[in-house]
């Protein structure tokens, strides 16, 4: 399955949670591609010692899972694209939605 979760919050339990599915559907040898959208593009820096995001996405990308980033988001708010979210475009976005088999937002 292709699994597409687009990702807006920046609540750290719902991020945590989000690639927590991620890295599980990977193991199940899904394809899973995450686009942070708005909020979502300060995923980064939601570490905590209850919801370790940053070590969650690195393990989700580890396990070959795909991280795209707003550029558009990410310039509204001063920031760049970095190697574990890089910069990408709506045309990013459309084509995840297009090509999943499901969408999720959270």
């Amino acid at each position: 399955m292709k699994l597409g979760i687009i990702l807006y919050s920046t609540d750290a339990e719902t991020v945590w949670n989000a690639f927590r599915l991620g890295v599980y559907a990977r193991n199940q040898d899904d394809s899973v591609t995450v686009f942070l959208l708005a909020k979502g593009v300060d995923c980064q820096h939601l570490d905590s010692a209850q919801f370790p995001v940053q070590a969650q996405m690195q393990e989700f990308a580890d396990r070959g899972g795909a991280i795209l980033a707003c550029g558009t988001c990410l310039k509204l708010r001063q920031r760049e694209g970095t190697e574990l979210c890089p910069l990408s475009t709506l045309k990013d976005l459309y084509e995840l939605i297009r090509d999943s088999d499901r969408v999720i937002s959270l």
